[in-house]
């Protein structure tokens, strides 16, 4: 038993593991007892390796986030502070800055965006709402932008789970609104958004460089 345990060890790719089997299971001075012992240490021995081999990714370097609306919504909830349900989510991704021309160069004007990096931007409603005067079911949606120099078409997509905007499909929009974008004196080195409370319900602001916009919701 010691030997095949040191067989083992020193076995690290499929065929010789088949090998082992195949010789544990053939060998004429191995009884049934202890063959059943060897193929426990070697099946034990295979799914430790598998498990071993296993690989995280690296932190990636425009990294998810989401924003809620009641904003900090998880901590108000277990905090017992949250005094309106949740309404929306938002998942996206936060690409950075790090020294480009962000709009017009990095994000090229008239094409569609992934509105962040990565994976499209979703949003998740929990219930019927309003972007600009226009009714949007509950639901989930893909969000996407359309930038110009000064003002974005944000594009709301039935479909979702994608990557990138490669693949969009403007036979599955169910929504598109233009807003105008504005300057800011601060720079944003992420891109950002956060839901700031309006008298009617809430606008998304989405920022990045020195370009901020704003998606009116009415709930």
């Amino acid at each position: 038993m010691l030997e095949l345990v040191y067989v083992i060890d020193k076995s690290h790719n499929m065929a010789g593991i088949l090998f082992l089997y195949f010789s544990i299971i053939f060998a004429p001075k191995l009884n049934r007892m202890n063959q059943k012992a060897c193929l426990s240490l070697l099946a034990l021995f295979i799914s430790f390796s598998v498990f071993s081999q296993a690989r995280f990714p690296v932190i990636d370097k425009s990294p998810m986030d989401i924003c809620y609306y009641p904003v900090n919504y998880p901590i108000l909830k277990i905090q017992n502070k949250a005094t309106e349900p949740l309404i929306v989510r938002v998942s996206y991704s936060r690409p950075q800055k790090n020294g480009r021309m962000v709009f017009g160069e990095l994000v090229e004007f008239g094409k569609v965006w992934r509105l962040g990096a990565n994976e499209a931007t979703e949003i998740e409603l929990f219930k019927d709402v309003k972007i600009g005067g226009n009714k949007l079911k509950k639901g989930r949606y893909t969000i996407y932008a359309i930038p110009v120099a000064d003002k974005w078409t944000i594009i709301f997509n039935k479909e979702t789970d994608i990557w990138g905007a490669f693949q969009y499909d403007s036979k599955k929009d169910v929504l598109r609104i233009d807003v105008r974008t504005e300057k800011t004196s601060e720079i944003n080195e992420a891109f950002s958004m956060v839901f700031e409370k309006n008298a009617t319900g809430a606008n998304l602001v989405m920022g990045w460089d020195d370009v901020v916009a704003k998606v009116p919701f009415t709930f």
